[in-house]
């Protein structure tokens, strides 16, 4: 494994046998797994390219059960991983040699339906798609939607701050959470927000999301459910080059037309999804930009006609738009097995997650194809082009001596690329190992170090999901000691404490 993690605690380690004992205490009969072909499964989560057996792996299923293992493990120094349905695509959950991976796919139960307050009260074990099919029957579904939404949890969703091909309009997963319970290192449980719009103090909820399973457990998820738009159309426009369709992209923002969603695909995605799925996409096209419009019908109409001016406008080729509501799915069912569809073409891939300003769209995708032909490797482009979060996949086969590093070379470049024209180092994906490493190319040792202080100040042993995130992880007495140059105390009059 080429990304280094914390070194294994050989004392942790001697003490094995007494620390399955004590947690099968804790959680009987099968929540404790510690045979290393049961393991097997939990080595990787969906960043396959890099393993890690875990020394043992508990399944609770109630929240003092996640109390009482945190509460033990923090007591005797023990690491631990937290882990949903393992669909990470950044090796968030990767586990550790020396660690405890606490996995919550037990915690699958919706717990209350509120229509009233438009909320949900879930487990974080409920995958993101289950909880739109609990409330299709009134009219409601859950809006943020990604690709993996049959799969990945609604726990998962949180600790990464997941979007999905509605995200431009409706929000990440941030802008639809309303509450959480979360079960600290210490054992101690917290409620943050609730039902309500508003809450006071200090935004933890916003803290939380994101956070990648850092700072605490989650055991229990309030989200907002919204009502679905009387009318969805979608558009399929295809364009003789890439620069072209990225162009279209910021001239739809640029008109204040703000699509349900509006996703592009390049030329091998395009391929690829429609030998998988036969959605009907052209394949004589460079670029496919699928737009969706949602609201009032008479709305709806309007917008279209609006967007088909400006696509025809960039130099559009293709434009289909969907007639009724199983071809709008359609649409969007090959856009959301592009991931696996590419799986078909290339014997790997690596699926970078990477945010840009729109208007660097046609500039990015220039250079990434010049990296393309630097390092000899594929490159099928499926993003998020409204909000300018890009999913290059790079294709590459890990049985041929070196291309492993070549591809996690390229993908470096792309992000370095990424923050060099304004964007972020990731969009949904979160940072994990992935990009941990990479994170002193957005922001300085100041930055890093205020935030792990905030970390410090959940978890200051340091216990929680540690060589995740931060390329450096200093003990936090240390982030706090105080600098002496040539003998002489700064500020010699401040009381020290």
């Amino acid at each position: 494994m080429s990304i280094k993690m914390p070194e294994p605690d050989q004392a942790v380690l001697a003490r094995r046998d007494e620390i399955v004992a004590a947690l099968r205490k804790i959680v009987p009969g099968e929540g404790v797994i510690s045979s290393a072909a049961e393991m097997i499964p939990y080595e990787s989560d969906g960043l396959m390219a890099y393993r890690q057996p875990p020394m043992l792996v508990v399944l609770p299923d109630t929240t003092k059960q996640v109390s009482q293992v945190l509460k033990y493990c923090h007591a005797n120094g023990i690491r631990v991983v937290p882990r949903g349905s393992g669909t990470s695509l950044s090796g968030g959950a990767l586990p550790l040699a020396d660690g405890v991976l606490l996995g919550l796919s037990k915690f699958k139960r919706i717990r209350e339906i509120d229509f009233d307050n438009r909320a949900v009260v879930v487990e974080p074990g409920v995958t993101n798609l289950a909880i739109s099919q609990a409330v299709d029957h009134r009219g409601f579904y859950y809006a943020p939607d990604p690709s993996s939404q049959i799969a990945c949890s609604i726990g998962g969703n949180i600790a990464e701050n997941s979007g999905g091909v509605h995200c431009l309009k409706y929000g990440m997963t941030t802008n639809n959470v309303l509450g959480c319970e979360i079960v600290l290192i210490s054992g101690e449980i917290i409620k943050v927000g609730g039902k309500t719009a508003e809450t006071c103090g200090y935004d933890v909820m916003g803290i939380i999301t994101g956070s990648e399973g850092l700072l605490g457990v989650i055991t229990e998820v309030t989200v907002r459910i919204l009502q679905k738009p009387e009318t969805a159309r979608a558009l399929m426009v295809g364009f003789a080059d890439v620069e072209a369709a990225g162009e279209c992209v910021a001239r739809v923002i640029g008109a204040g037309i703000i699509p349900g969603g509006m996703e592009m695909m390049d030329r091998p995605a395009i391929h690829a999804a429609e030998a998988f799925v036969h959605a009907g996409y052209p394949l004589d096209v460079e670029a496919l930009l699928i737009i969706e419009l949602d609201g009032p019908g008479v709305e709806v109409d309007e917008l279209i006609s609006r967007v088909e001016s400006i696509a025809l406008s960039c130099g559009s080729t293709t434009c289909q738009i969907s007639i009724s509501e199983k071809e709008r799915l359609l649409f969007w069912a090959g856009r959301k097995a592009a991931f696996p569809a590419v799986g078909r073409i290339s014997p790997d891939y690596l699926c970078m997650d990477g945010t840009i300003p729109r208007k660097q769209l046609p500039l990015v995708l220039r250079r990434m194809k010049e990296m393309s032909e630097k390092y000899g490797l594929g490159v099928a482009n499926v993003f998020h082009a409204g909000d300018g979060n890009l999913h290059p996949l790079i294709l590459y086969d890990a049985n041929k001596p070196g291309e492993m590093d070549k591809a996690e070379a390229f993908g470096a470049d792309i992000l370095r690329l990424c923050v060099e024209v304004g964007g972020v180092l990731t969009g949904e994906h979160g940072v994990g190992i992935e990009k941990r490493d990479l994170m002193p190319e957005m922001f300085s040792e100041i930055d890093l170090n205020q935030q792990q202080r905030l970390k410090c100040a959940f978890d200051k042993d340091g216990l929680l999901n540690p060589g995740k995130v931060f390329p450096t992880l200093h003990r936090c007495a240390e982030l706090g000691r105080v600098h002496v140059h040539g003998g002489r105390l700064a500020f010699p009059d401040i009381p020290r404490f």
